[in-house]
Parts: structure tokens; sequence; C-alpha cells
């Protein structure tokens, strides 16, 4: 196994970040800031914000910008919140797709450890605010793991989004060194197969992969049929690059062919969707990805 990069890292000619471009970008932002909504975009510096802005589109985020964890690889504040919670901002989220006219909106939030239920009531009320209002919007819900609670899943799921986001991040052996102690493997797990559970055939169900942590390929495939025995529908393969110096650091960087490769290993599993590239992140291409889940089950 290569041993980690050092900060900042020279990165190879097959990633490169687009600038921001034409007048969607602006509109997108003065939107945002227009109604105080954070997205993870900035939060977590997406490589793909000038993209996915410039073509109009945006991840929320909700409960706020501060994680009551600390995982290795995000770049997002943490800090404990002590309970606070901004009641008006389902109705603002669901202000903002009315106003964007979305067809697919993609929503995340911040883990907050702090509240009881996870913020579950809080994820359930926006989505429902936001089919409400615009009944033919699709909504993708990338939640956290609700501190593995059942009930508060079946609250989340109450109102439910069409598709069911949970991130496991990484395979089991590097999940210690790279996530909080509060989260794991077998919770994120536990969780999507609750989801797939409680939600029914009719969700569709969704993770991510980070690569270039050092993971070994055993353990990979491993992590894909533990998935897929969770009855995980959609699945994505990004490479891992560090926020900062003191995030975790990247072990290798791999090339768009290794990620071809996993993505059909994937498909050959039988998920039935999968994005898989080297700036790939959990809500690239949201929108696709489910309309080829959705596909396979009329």
């Amino acid at each position: 196994m290569a041993g980690p990069a050092a900060f900042p890292a020279r990165l190879p000619p097959w990633i490169r970040i687009r600038p921001p471009q034409g007048p969607q970008y602006s509109e997108v932002r003065e939107l945002l800031e227009g109604l105080h909504l954070e997205t993870v975009c900035r939060e977590a510096r997406c490589p793909n914000l000038p993209e996915c802005w410039s073509a109009g589109t945006a991840t929320l985020m909700l409960l706020g910008t501060d994680c009551t964890r600390r995982c290795g690889f995000c770049a997002v504040t943490t800090r404990w919140p002590r309970g606070v919670v901004d009641r008006t901002e389902p109705e603002r989220v669901a202000t903002a797709v009315e106003r964007w006219g979305l067809r697919y909106v993609v929503l995340t939030q911040v883990c907050r450890d702090d509240l009881p239920d996870g913020g579950a009531s809080i994820l359930s009320e926006t989505v429902d605010r936001i089919h409400r209002a615009v009944p033919s919007t699709k909504v993708e819900l990338l939640a956290g793991d609700l501190g593995g609670s059942e009930s508060a899943l079946r609250v989340v799921l109450g109102h439910p989004p069409e598709v069911f986001a949970h991130n496991i991040e990484t395979v089991r052996s590097l999940s210690p060194r790279v996530r909080d102690p509060r989260a794991g493997y077998d919770r994120s797990l536990q969780v999507l197969s609750r989801a797939r559970s409680v939600g029914g055939s009719r969700l569709v169900t969704k993770t991510s992969i980070m690569l270039g942590l050092g993971e070994a390929e055993q353990d990979l495939e491993t992590t894909l049929r533990d998935l897929r025995s969770a009855g995980v529908d959609l699945v994505t393969f990004g490479q891992y690059l560090a926020p900062g110096p003191k995030h975790t650091p990247v072990v290798r960087y791999l090339p768009p062919g290794e990620f071809s490769r996993w993505k059909e290993r994937a498909l050959d599993l039988g998920f039935a969707g999968v994005e898989a590239g080297p700036l790939v992140r959990s809500s690239y291409h949201a929108e696709e990805l489910f309309d080829r889940a959705a596909s396979g089950r009329t």
C-alpha cells in the first residue's frame, strides 16, 4: 500500500475543476443568499460546485452549518449547537425549490447528536413542504445515521423522499480511522437496510464510497456485496480529496480507468445505477441516477 501523499499534493492531470460560468451560477447564488440557505457544495468544498451551480442545481444543507461530529475527511465545521434549530428552514427551502423551478432537488444534513431525534422532524417536514409546494418535484434526502434510531428513521420516512441516501463512505477496515467514532460501517448498513424495509419497494436507496483512502480491492468488493444485501439501489464512487492538511491524507489518486472498472463491477452485482469518476460526489447527476432506478421498476 502506498504511503499518504503530502499536502498540498499536486493533483494528477485528470482532476481539473472548472471555473463557474453562465448566468445560472449567479442566479443560484443570489437565490440561496436571499433566502439565507446553506449548501453542502460550499460547506464541504465540493469540487463540482462550479459545474452544478452553472447548470442551475445545488445540494441544500439542513439543520444549520455546524456538525456535532468530526470525520477526518470532512470540511464542515464541528460544533455543539446545544439544540438550536431554525424552525423556519423547511418553509424557506420549499420556497427556494418552488422559485428555482426544480424537477429534482437534493437535500442533506449536518449530524445533530444534540437533538433527541437527530433532526428527523425537520427533515421530514422539509420533504413534506416541498412536495406540498411543488408536487411534481422529486426529492433526494442524504441523511445521517440519526444516532442509529429506528424511530427517528421512521419519522423521516413518514413523509418519504423519492430517494433516501446515506453514505457508507469507505470500507469496514478504514471506517474507524476515517469517520467519527459515533459513526460506523455496520450502523450505516443497518440504516440503509432499515430504510429499505420501512420505505418499501417504491423507495430508492443510495450510498456513496470515497476511493483513494488506502482501501484494498477485496474490501471494496465486500462492501459492494454488503450494500446489495442491504437492498441498496444506487451507488456512487469518487476520488477522496483532502480538504486541508489536518484532514485524513490521500493515499492514492485513482486513474479514470479504475473508476470505470468499479462502475462495471457494481452494475454486474445488480445495482440499478452507478456513477463513478474522480470528481463524482454523492449528489452528482442525481436525477439521472434516479431515473435509471425508476425505469427498472416499471
